[in-house]
């Protein structure tokens, strides 16, 4: 992945356009990064089903879970493969669909003021070294681009809506992340 974002794109991620995306209001900058995670079907890693999912292209017939999820429209802006790789469905300049009805702080709808990021897998199984190397790396990247203050700006889902979500769960290590990001330290 290069070390740059250009026009609200991250360089070196893979670009997969997904439709589901507004404008952010007028004036509104993303402050806060939201960790997320997703695996479809739950617990289930690597294939192409979370990028059709985000595209409105999933066959809600392939595994009788996606009846779940049947019609839902959400995206993220970046999703973390297990692998490290990285892929773009959303301009950090737009809104992405992924944290629903959400607050931060007292602000409502953090879509409008956040940037979204999507690990693949699930609340109660460990994250990769890899991911781990590649968040690094985006948050020190946003922190660098977009008015994101501190760590603390850096948030998961399960802290902007907390009776509805509890990703990216047990298995995530804040503090890890925080060591990582702080001391500038890069994983092979």
């Amino acid at each position: 992945m290069n070390n740059n974002i250009e026009q609200g794109v991250l360089a070196g991620a893979r670009y997969c356009p997904s439709p589901n995306y507004g404008p952010r209001p007028p004036g509104v900058v993303p402050d806060l990064l939201v960790i997320h995670n997703i695996s479809l079907p739950p617990k289930c890693y690597g294939g192409p089903e979370i990028e059709r999912f985000f595209c409105n292209q999933l066959d809600w017939s392939a595994h009788p879970w996606f009846e779940e999820i049947r019609g839902v429209e959400v995206s993220s802006h970046l999703l973390i493969r297990r692998s490290g790789e990285v892929l773009q469905f959303v301009s950090f300049e737009d809104r992405a669909w992924h944290a629903g009805q959400s607050s931060f702080r007292g602000r409502q709808d953090c879509n409008d003021f956040s940037i979204g990021v999507e690990l693949e897998g699930s609340d109660d199984q460990a994250y990769s070294d890899a991911q781990y190397s590649a968040l690094v790396r985006v948050v020190r990247l946003l922190m660098a681009e977009y008015p994101i203050p501190d760590l603390d700006h850096v948030v998961g889902h399960c802290d902007i809506a907390p009776r509805r979500k509890t990703d990216p769960g047990p298995a995530f290590d804040w503090q890890r992340l925080r060591d990582l990001v702080q001391r500038g330290v890069e994983l092979k």
